[in-house]
């Protein structure tokens, strides 16, 4: 199928995804997260010289059923069992987080599930996190915001939220306002810091 090419694949349409969201924002373009994946998928398939309707179907049927990582599920039993509350404020429209909450069976360890197709904008737009605000009823210092990418985690900390960048990957610490007040490697440290 694609071999040696999958892994330059994957990297070009998850930095084109990223870069079709913040360009359409700055624009004032907004499209739902599912044409934006679409765009940028046929942008790297194209860059790669990969002609295959069949495999484009197949990549982007996958992206709706990601596996979570194994210790997703475990932590929020944790954050749940502590009495916190749970939340996934996601650029991905309604249908793909219904779609990945089913596959990974997340749904009862969740208060609420927030999409920016409510404000017509994306990440790191201010008015998606004040879109948690108003949906939790909670004030920005109220909430404990934990993202996997930097870009996301500087932003929330920059709007006012206490943020955790679970830094899986060893990145280097970004260049932008804001700064998370913790790090971790995974999401099984996030419960102690937050009593739980």
């Amino acid at each position: 199928m694609l071999g040696d090419k999958f892994a330059g694949l994957a990297a070009l349409w998850r930095d084109k995804q990223l870069q079709y969201t913040w360009l359409r924002t700055l624009e004032g373009r907004h499209a739902d997260f599912w044409q934006v994946t679409g765009d940028a998928l046929d942008y790297a398939l194209e860059t790669l010289g990969v002609v295959d309707p069949v495999l484009r179907a197949r990549l982007m049927d996958a992206y709706r059923t990601l596996d979570a990582f194994p210790d997703v599920a475990d932590t929020l039993r944790r954050l749940k069992a502590a009495g916190l509350r749970t939340a996934i404020l996601s650029n991905g429209t309604p249908d793909m987080l219904r779609a990945a909450i089913d596959a990974t069976r997340l749904g009862p360890l969740l208060d609420a599930v927030l999409s920016v197709g409510e404000v017509g904008v994306f990440k790191t737009h201010p008015k998606v996190y004040q879109l948690a605000l108003d949906r939790l009823g909670l004030p920005a210092s109220a909430i404990c915001f934990v993202s996997s990418n930097g870009w996301d985690a500087y932003a929330a900390s920059a709007f006012g939220m206490r943020v955790v960048w679970c830094n899986r990957y060893g990145q280097r610490p970004e260049r932008l306002p804001g700064k998370p007040d913790h790090v971790i490697a995974t999401l099984a440290d996030l419960p102690p810091l937050l009593g739980a």
